[in-house]
């Protein structure tokens, strides 16, 4: 191909490949032939779905939860409480079907809540938000996220929410805080005052996997929607 051949492929940007030209190493689809915005790209039309039934996305990650994630000898938890059973879920949300299934299912819980950001707190709200933000915007249906830190960063911005641009806010935004493994409720109240003194909606906390151990209690009291995936007898009485 001559130099004058590639310098007019070159300048097709975006769009379909022209006969002679290279295939990108982004292969062309017509959801990216659209007008670039200064944030983002337009919604993408959803795709066809191909996925198992919702019943069966959730029998399997259930196996999947018991084999990575489930175990029994005695622990002291977050809340300071102590228990012969626990879920460390971080190798299913890590996991490559693991983290699909959670998106999946997540996402299906929540589509017709009209959200605007999905996170919670580090370190367990992170994969999970990212995850359901990605698989979103796939279905068309974006929904942005963030996580709250701990503790803000001693140096640089020096943030205690993370995941948002220069200019952007939670004001005004609908919001659900999502956890991994819930007990009390106590983490997740934490990501939700964090949210709400940014002026955020809450809209619900959703967690994986309800312990069962007071959190529908503490949320019920506070004014707060709350739903989980699995709770833990479902583990326990199986």
């Amino acid at each position: 191909m001559s130099l004058a051949s590639r310098q007019t492929c070159g300048k097709t940007g975006l769009k379909a490949p022209r006969d002679g030209c290279p295939a990108l190493l982004t292969a062309w689809h017509r959801r990216w032939n659209v007008p670039e915005t200064p944030d983002r790209l337009p919604v993408p039309e959803p795709e066809p779905e191909t996925t198992l039934s919702k019943s069966a996305n959730r029998a399997r990650l259930l196996e999947i939860i018991r084999k990575r994630s489930f175990g029994r000898g005695e622990i002291t938890l977050a809340s300071g409480r102590k228990s012969d059973f626990y879920f460390n879920l971080k190798p299913t949300m890590l996991d490559p079907e693991g983290a699909t299934l959670l998106a999946e299912l997540t996402y299906e819980a929540l589509k017709d809540d009209r959200l605007d950001f999905i996170g919670g707190l580090e370190m367990g709200a992170v994969p999970l938000a990212g995850a359901i933000a990605q698989l979103s915007w796939i279905k068309g249906h974006p929904i942005a996220a963030f996580f709250v830190r701990k503790k803000p960063k001693e140096h640089g911005a020096r943030l205690a929410i993370e995941g948002l641009t220069k200019g952007e806010s939670l004001r005004g935004k609908r919001v659900v805080v999502v956890e991994d493994v819930t007990t009390t409720g106590g983490s997740a109240m934490k990501a939700v005052e964090a949210v709400r003194e940014e002026g955020a909606e809450v809209a619900l906390v959703l967690t994986m996997i309800d312990r069962e151990e007071g959190a529908t209690e503490a949320f019920a009291e506070a004014g707060l929607a709350f739903r989980s995936l699995y709770r833990a007898a479902e583990f326990l009485n199986s």
